[in-house]
């Protein structure tokens, strides 16, 4: 199975740059995307598929905001959109698929994160997110197995963003944050699948519009793959695509050596 993640910074955007005419060659069995910044009425018109990929959304209340998508070539057994937190669910945060069968529950789930770097408001925002995910993700951990995809906000180490010393004071590498996702990964037994197989530096999915950061590589590593165990140790092999630039983030597949 090959699960792309992109962060596409609306989706009308990143198809007027090329994404859906690049995606439909990536021969991908599921696509999570998030931030589409639009509505119902423009994302089910013009965006509810490509090629075999049917897509399903949560959107948010307000116009050009947030929202997020999950396009599978196989249909599921059941859709299921936000966490059941009004706060967070009327922001369009939480796509999930179930593929369920006899001896077998299994999601793909696609989620956009909150950011904090707007100012403490929204930081505060951020931080009621992550409490509210964990307890979240581990009781679905307890029932079923999982690929969540997402724009994090969180850079986790400091091999993950090009100048962590500067930016040890800012949102999205902020202690409390990092330190969230240590605990989902350690204690609650998540596993960030990008990095059980690739372990270099300057390996990022986000970059700055200033200061020429993309030319310069001077980036973050904000998307990722969260699995259960099981299904992260069938995960072969990973590529950031950063030859065509759709929006400020860069599509992360990922081949698992499963079939949904």
């Amino acid at each position: 199975m090959r699960f792309i993640t992109a962060n596409l910074n609306g989706v009308r955007s990143a198809a007027s740059k090329g994404f859906f005419d690049w995606l439909a060659r990536q021969k991908a069995d599921a696509v999570g995307v998030q931030e589409l910044k639009a509505q119902a009425d423009v994302v089910e018109k013009d965006f509810a598929s490509c090629g075999s990929l049917q897509g399903a959304f949560h959107y948010a209340e307000k116009k050009g905001y947030s929202g997020v998508g999950l396009y599978t070539k196989e249909t599921p057994s059941d859709v299921i959109t936000g966490v059941g937190i009004d706060e967070f669910d009327s922001e369009g945060r939480w796509v999930e698929k179930r593929f369920d069968k006899p001896g077998r529950k299994l999601s793909l789930i696609s989620v956009y994160f909150p950011s904090g770097s707007s100012g403490e408001e929204r930081q505060q925002v951020k931080f009621r997110f992550l409490d509210a995910m964990y307890p979240h993700l581990l009781a679905l951990k307890a029932e079923r197995e999982f690929i969540l995809v997402a724009d994090v906000n969180i850079a986790h180490k400091e091999i993950d963003l090009k100048n962590w010393r500067s930016n040890q004071k800012n949102s999205g590498f902020l202690p409390e944050e990092r330190a969230w996702l240590t605990r989902l990964l350690d204690e609650a037994g998540m596993v960030d699948v990008f990095r059980t197989l690739n372990d270099k530096a300057e390996q990022y999915t986000w970059w700055s519009a200033r200061g020429n950061a993309r030319a310069n590589n001077v980036g973050w590593r904000l998307d990722y793959h969260l699995a259960t165990p099981g299904l992260a140790a069938l995960a072969k092999k990973e590529k950031i695509y950063v030859d065509q630039m759709f929006s400020d983030h860069a599509p992360l597949t990922i081949d698992y050596d499963f079939s949904l």
